[in-house]
């Protein structure tokens, strides 16, 4: 999967699940984006951007995102989340893994979208990656899984030449 197309799978999430939430709240949608780093730190927040613009949204005409970054500082994103909680917002992308384990811990009402590369039903974020469950959808790379088959592909149809 291309980054770019990850992306856009997160921002059409989050633009468009559940539209009941959306409908509740009078005003624009409000998306409460959190992550581990900061915004210096983490380059995607560009393609983040894009891919809200290619669904039609433009950030303070048509959505209002509620950064949270914790700098590094892991075990401040529960209260960054708590945060986001207590203003409402329409949706949670919790953008690394940790912040979604941390999301789900403390929020169970408002849907969280989230990113992972590890296996979100090994994390406990969902039961089922075919259906997942509660207040979280999101994407995963998992790389442990498909990396071994992708090698197996490459040698399979680019053997080594002979040395």
């Amino acid at each position: 999967m291309r980054r770019r197309d990850f992306i856009k799978g997160i921002v059409g999430s989050a633009a468009t699940w559940p539209l009941a939430v959306r409908t509740q709240q009078p005003g624009m949608l409000v998306i409460g984006f959190v992550n581990g780093t900061s915004p210096g730190a983490y380059p995607p927040l560009s393609i983040f951007l894009k891919g809200l613009g290619e669904a039609g949204l433009a950030e303070g005409r048509d959505v209002t995102i509620e950064y949270r970054w914790a700098h590094g500082q892991y075990e401040r994103l529960p209260e960054l989340i708590a945060d986001l909680v207590q203003h409402k917002v329409s949706v949670i992308a919790a953008t690394s893994t940790i912040a979604a384990v941390a999301a789900k811990a403390v929020n169970t009402t408002i849907p969280i979208v989230f990113t992972t590369s590890g296996d979100p039903v090994q994390l406990g974020l969902v039961s089922s990656l075919n259906k997942p469950d509660g207040n979280l959808t999101g994407v995963t790379q998992l790389n442990v899984e498909s990396t071994p088959k992708r090698l197996e592909l490459c040698t399979k149809y680019f053997p080594a030449p002979p040395i």
